[in-house]
């Protein structure tokens, strides 16, 4: 069996770095039509945005804030064959600033999902292992369908209209019975009644009756991932405090990957290979914070995965636990048996 079914990631997933000029422009060279666009201003202190094509390509929301989604004219006004278009807002094209873009292929098409107690739309890339899930919460327990045909190791839940968290689930936490939010620096928590204390199964993400996933009459956006051997990982690793660090093997050279304390309070942490192209890396963007493109903790990647070269508690403290979402550049071996490069 080959070691891997995605022998090229960015047909999948794909980082862009645009310069805005302030008026409109087309973004190309994502190498796909994206359903999932994450957009952040590089060069100022501005929100992360956060669009997607279930949504409409207007409709962004704010991943280091608890607001309600915002619709934006003048944002990203579309979803195109190889990238995204953009208006005047200066979250997104401000004149001689600079963007980063992170980009995810779900499906061409949205279809109804009846898999969970409640009904769901789903767009799906199975493949790929990411699925965008659309529901209505019932603020009471229930299950939700999401696609994949094989059980995720991440979901991330918003209500569409509500000032309510960014619950995260993740095989990294402690169980399925704890929750970390993206908006802020926080530590897990142990709260039954966002993931109904139940790990997804291949069908469906279960949901407790909190009002962050399961807000009456409201609708909620999940964003689904399962791990795709050579293309994604999740999971979690242990801190040694040394400036040899640790080592976390993915099984690809990944092209983004994020990371959280989970046991102390620290910021989410966002490393990629074209804002940053050679080791050590330290070019950090922060999901739960508005800040612009700084220094961070320096880490490098591998052609198997990614390791530390720092002693900064928000990524290496001794004995600390963190939690990692990655994806690939390149598997570190492909489907014809070679293999990659480091860097």
């Amino acid at each position: 069996m080959a070691y891997t079914t995605i022998d090229n990631p960015a047909d999948h997933f794909n980082t862009v770095l645009y310069t805005g000029n302030g008026g409109t422009q087309s973004i190309t060279g994502v190498g796909f039509a994206p359903n999932l666009a994450w957009i952040k201003n590089r060069g100022e202190t501005n929100h992360h945005r956060l669009m997607d094509t279930t949504r409409g390509a207007t409709k962004d929301s704010y991943p280091d804030l608890v607001a309600a989604e915002a619709t934006t004219a003048n944002g990203l006004t579309s979803f195109d064959s190889d990238g995204f278009s953009l208006g005047s807002d200066a979250g997104f094209n401000k004149n001689n600033i600079t963007y980063v873009s992170w980009n995810w292929l779900a499906g061409a098409s949205t279809s109804a999902n009846t898999d969970g107690s409640i009904n769901s739309t789903v767009t799906v890339n199975q493949t790929a292992g990411f699925s965008i899930v659309s529901y209505v919460g019932t603020d009471a327990n229930a299950t939700v369908g999401h696609g994949l045909g094989v059980a995720p190791n991440w979901v991330l839940v918003k209500g569409r209209t509500t000032a309510n968290n960014w619950r995260n689930g993740h095989d990294g936490l402690t169980s399925w019975a704890y929750r970390i939010n993206l908006e802020d620096g926080g530590t897990e928590s142990s709260q039954s009644s966002v993931w109904n204390s139940t790990a997804p199964t291949n069908t469906v993400f279960s949901i407790g009756d909190s009002s962050s996933v399961s807000d009456n009459g409201i609708t909620h956006m999940a964003y689904c991932f399962a791990e795709k051997k050579g293309y994604s990982k999740f999971g979690s690793y242990t801190g040694n405090g040394n400036a040899d660090g640790t080592f976390v093997f993915t099984g690809f050279r990944p092209s983004l990957v994020i990371y959280k304390r989970t046991n102390n309070a620290a910021d989410w942490h966002m490393y990629d290979n074209k804002r940053d192209p050679f080791n050590e890396m330290d070019l950090c963007l922060f999901p739960s914070g508005s800040y612009a493109d700084s220094p961070g903790d320096a880490l490098d990647f591998l052609s198997n995965g990614f390791k530390q070269r720092n002693t900064g508690a928000e990524a290496n403290a001794s004995g600390d636990n963190y939690i990692y979402m990655a994806f690939a550049e390149n598997p570190f071996v492909n489907s014809n048996g070679v293999p990659t490069n480091a860097r």
